[in-house]
């Protein structure tokens, strides 16, 4: 029989930043993951420490930059390949009343490292911009689709992935350990997203699958290497192209891509853009979002050795390091879990 201290269920960005833990940490691991959650592939992979609607800071923005980077620099490093692209955000202001309020804001302690103070006028005669712009320092975009895609081709390489959707009936549990299967772990983590749903030792947390659906449009007018906020993000990829979006769909819980949204991006895109443009794809995908918009991170109430890492939302590649090495550091090292963040706060699982 196999064994390995860990297995992950699930290989999007919650996942991958567990993997990351036990690697830096020498366990050993095998994943799982058959391709049935896309909210990690689809997600245009921000890294943005200001909540850009109400001019405040994203929840303990430094303290996930500072462990999200360098995170991302290693498996750069190691799989060589490129991933983060430091871009600045501008945010489209509309009215002088919206500027006074980012210098406002620029004052407050969280938020004077991440808002400059200098306000951009807009010479770009394709935007609709004629109050300019505010611009977000240490902010940037990370390749999500290539660091899953090249990350899972490296667990292959080792084999360390399994193709394949995880059996929660074939758990046995015997003291101190787990098996599953013909492998004896340790540890169980799931890392599913949505899928979480499915999941008999935590489908009653309160996650709720928020639909969300990006276009790409080609438009060689527009000609920013920024990423543009105003209704929608406008995020450059290169080549004339630029992911638009996001929606935001609470009642489809479905993966395919709608008519509906598309207007509606290609309605908040034109009160953006002055030029032309072509829609040349569209992808949808359920992002795992929580009322309180905090991960879900802990471990089971009854079975010790299960735990889960979910609920990263709307800012997984921010989040996601930073809530996995919580979760690492309560199994590994008994720490105490932040309180914002343990499934403790929602005393109902079975």
């Amino acid at each position: 029989m196999k064994q390995v201290d860990y297995i992950i269920v699930g290989l999007g960005i919650a996942g991958v930043s567990f993997c990351e833990q036990l690697r830096a940490n020498n366990k050993s691991f095998l994943v799982f993951d058959n391709n049935s959650q896309k909210s990690s592939v689809v997600a245009g992979g921000l890294y943005n420490p200001v909540v850009l609607r109400r001019f405040t800071s994203v929840w303990k923005s430094k303290e996930q930059l500072d462990l999200a980077l360098p995170m991302y620099a290693a498996i750069e490093k190691r799989l060589h390949i490129k991933l983060d692209y430091k871009l600045p955000v501008y945010r489209k202001f509309a009215s002088t009343e919206e500027q006074n309020n980012w210098f406002t804001a620029s004052d407050k302690p969280l938020l004077a490292p991440f808002l400059s103070t200098n306000l951009v006028k807009n010479t770009n005669q394709q935007l609709n911009a004629p109050f300019g712009f505010g611009e977000v320092l240490h902010s940037g975009k990370i390749d999500v689709k290539t660091l899953i895609e090249r990350y899972k081709t490296d667990l292959i390489n080792k084999k360390q992935f399994f193709d394949e959707a995880f059996d929660y009936d074939s758990i046995a549990f015997s003291d101190g350990a787990l098996n599953y299967k013909n492998i004896s772990v340790k540890h169980i983590v799931f890392a599913e997203g949505y899928g979480l749903k499915q999941n008999p030792f935590f489908k009653n947390l309160p996650l709720v699958g928020t639909k969300g659906e990006l276009i790409t449009i080609y438009a060689p007018e527009i000609n920013i290497d920024f990423v543009l906020k105003s209704g929608v993000f406008l995020i450059p990829l290169g080549a004339d192209l630029y992911t638009v979006g996001a929606t935001y769909e609470w009642k489809d819980t479905t993966y395919k891509v709608t008519e509906k949204a598309k207007t509606e991006l290609i309605g908040k895109l034109k009160k953006l853009i002055n030029c032309d443009f072509k829609v040349v794809n569209q992808v949808a995908g359920m992002r795992p979002t929580v009322i309180d918009r905090r991960p879900l991170v802990g471990t089971h109430q009854k079975h010790k050795n299960i735990h889960v890492l979910n609920g990263l939302g709307t800012r997984g590649v921010m989040i996601g390091p930073y809530a996995a090495q919580q979760l690492y550091n309560s199994i590994e090292n008994n720490t105490t879990l932040n309180s914002e963040i343990n499934i403790d706060r929602f005393l109902n699982m079975d």
